[in-house]
């Protein structure tokens, strides 16, 4: 938790091995999995998946094509068992109404933000990671769909027994 400009994207980039760094600077130490495995970007992607902060996905697909392009790019599995994972997605993130919308762009707006931002992260959770970090994933959200996506967050933690990693502003 922090205010604007604290590091909390760069912690979460360093975390996730994606940082870049500017001309004179460093850094330095390792980063651990269960204290054993150095992390580095290999690693991180067999176990862990990074939501970022800026929602990343194609405006002119709906929400079922984006999470079915993800799978069909990150997924080894059959066609059906890449399937079976969007339909349990959309269930599972409560996309169902929206599924056949189309995500939209900063000029069209066609979803809520709320449901853009679980798709997001329906896209990272389509390979099953065991770790998700999330950058600010409530940022720009009313209360309830802050909420939301907290509880959803939760349920993923509790029931699924991920481990979940996130910053706040």
């Amino acid at each position: 938790m922090g205010a604007s400009g604290a590091g909390k994207t760069s912690l979460m980039n360093a975390l996730s091995d994606r940082i870049g760094l500017t001309k004179g600077a460093t850094l330095s130490g390792d980063i651990l999995v269960n204290d054993t495995l150095k992390l580095d970007q290999k690693l991180f992607g067999s176990y862990a998946t990074y939501v970022m902060q800026d929602d990343i996905l194609f405006g002119y697909f709906t929400v079922k094509e984006a999470l079915t392009f993800a799978a069909r790019l990150k997924l080894t599995v059959d066609i059906e068992e890449q399937d079976r994972r969007v339909e349990r997605l959309i269930r599972d993130l409560d996309l169902s109404k929206c599924q056949d919308t189309i995500c939209g762009t900063i000029r069209r707006k066609t979803i809520s933000g709320g449901e853009k931002k679980r798709t997001a992260i329906g896209v990272e959770l389509i390979t099953d990671p065991s770790m998700i970090l999330l950058d600010e994933p409530t940022s720009g959200l009313d209360s309830f769909m802050a909420s939301t996506i907290c509880r959803l967050l939760q349920k993923l933690a509790h029931e699924q027994g991920k481990t979940i990693i996130s910053t706040i502003h």
